[in-house]
């Protein structure tokens, strides 16, 4: 069993207008900054073990942030970059075509964003960061810092939810919140442990 506790990055300069920033490379803004570094502070005497992110800046200095108080050495890892959204990458939905919005919003695996990445895939090669992340990882657990639809796309998929459901199943992650699985080592189902905790309620995994 591997427990994995999934970061969301600290607040951009999108975040409010609620853009759809996905694989744009938008950095942290200055509450973001201070997000990432209460979040350094939450996860000092954690007993992490390993520490990766994506390899966007906004998720690369939030853990830059927890390297400094856990004395890890972070991994960016593309893998483990958000999913990306085609044609509303930069907008918020009210921007797009309606009927493109309408039918995202009914089923966003089905009909996700035009140009943009499938669910399932992002899945896949999310898991797979994961999967290469544990392997070099020591016993314990490991610490990642992602991104809000990867973050709730995979917790579907560990648990079984159908990836269509994932908007009106799981609510949008807040920067720096925690969600916490456990992970079996075969196709047992996962436990979900957390979700969405704020870091200063100083949950521990």
């Amino acid at each position: 069993m591997r427990t994995v506790a999934l970061a969301r990055h600290g607040r951009t300069a999108w975040h409010s207008p609620n853009r759809y920033t996905g694989r744009s490379d938008i950095p942290l803004d200055a509450v973001g900054v201070r997000q990432a570094d209460a979040f350094a502070r939450w996860a000092a005497d954690r007993g992490f073990v390993a520490l990766a992110s994506s390899d966007l800046r906004r998720a690369v200095d939030t853990a830059a942030a927890a390297a400094a108080t856990t004395n890890l050495v972070p991994t960016a890892d593309p893998r483990l970059r958000e999913l990306d959204f085609g044609i509303a990458e930069g907008h918020t939905l009210a921007d797009l075509d309606p009927t493109v919005a309408e039918r995202f919003v009914r089923d966003p695996v089905t009909h996700h964003f035009p140009g943009g990445e499938h669910p399932a895939h992002a899945v896949d090669r999310f898991r797979a960061g994961l999967a290469a992340l544990s392997e070099r990882a020591p016993d314990g657990p490991v610490l990642v810092v992602a991104h809000s639809t990867v973050i709730r796309l995979v917790v579907c998929a560990a648990l079984g939810v159908p990836l269509a459901e994932y908007r009106r199943r799981l609510p949008v992650l807040d920067p720096t919140a925690v969600s916490t699985l456990r992970l079996p080592e075969n196709d047992a189902p996962a436990a979900l442990l957390a979700y969405n905790v704020p870091v200063s309620e100083g949950w521990r995994p």
